[in-house]
């Protein structure tokens, strides 16, 4: 994507204009087009198309965009990702097996990261547990995103940590779940069908009002830009929410997990 991102601003410099003045006939903002020649934002098929035509890239632009990789090399929590976490104005996100990561307390990241096969180094592990901790700044930012979690019932019953982490990790949940512009809604083990069986994913909506997805596996992570497959795991999602316990009665559930202490 920055291979891709430095064709941009090659062309754009040949055509003898600034990101302002590209903005300007895009009807985009200067930031939109430094954070796409920077690597930090995704260049979408329709753009691409509008810039080969501007530019005279010939289909340069719109080949690169087709034939990027689905799978990156890195984990999912890498800097492209973080980045539009940083910025949304939204964010929807199921998880199935554990607490999604802006809502884990500290010793429960802890027991999860150290889990990894093959293990991090004592450093790297330190540092990953820091940075996603640190990620939950966002919830307290003056003008937080709007926030949905979907969260599948054994993700909550498992004893990630042990027994006081797991408590832990239960009470801040019911806490969290209180703040403004944040729902949590849990999907129910009596659930006899449900729409994500196929596993977990994060729809953002960033400050231009781009929509993306991320999806995880076990050999790494999908950005997913192509507005059909996003429009399905959106469909999927919105599904999940009539699917899941309300607000009021994830909560309620919350409290009985917390009383069996």
């Amino acid at each position: 994507m920055k291979m891709l991102g430095v064709q941009l601003g090659t062309a754009r410099r040949a055509a003898g204009l600034t990101q302002r003045a590209l903005g300007e006939r895009l009807m985009l903002d200067e930031e939109t087009i430094a954070s796409i020649e920077q690597g930090r934002r995704p260049l979408k098929p329709d753009l691409a198309e509008l810039l080969d035509e501007l530019l005279g890239t010939k289909g340069l632009l719109s080949a690169g965009v087709e034939n990027l990789p689905e799978i990156d090399q890195f984990p999912m929590w890498a800097e492209l990702y973080v980045q539009h976490e940083r910025e949304a104005i939204a964010l929807s996100w199921y998880n199935a097996l554990v607490v999604p990561g802006l809502l884990q307390t500290e010793a429960y990241a802890r027991a999860l990261l150290s889990g990894r096969v093959p293990p991090y180094d004592a450093d790297e592990l330190e540092t990953k547990i820091t940075a996603r901790v640190g990620r939950r700044e966002i919830l307290h930012r003056k003008i937080p995103p709007t926030l949905s979690f979907v969260v599948w019932e054994p993700a909550l019953r498992m004893p990630t940590g042990g027994r006081d982490t797991h408590f832990d990790q239960l009470r801040f949940l019911r806490e969290y779940s209180e703040l403004p512009g944040l729902t949590l809604q849990i999907l129910p083990l009596n659930r006899t069908a449900h729409a994500g069986d196929a596993g977990p994913f994060i729809l953002v909506e960033t400050p231009d009002h781009q929509h993306l997805a991320y999806t995880e596996s076990q050999r790494g992570s999908q950005w997913v830009s192509n507005p059909d497959e996003v429009s399905i795991l959106a469909r999927k999602y919105a599904m999940l929410r009539t699917q899941a316990l309300t607000i009021e009665d994830s909560r309620s559930l919350l409290d009985q997990l917390l009383g069996e202490q």
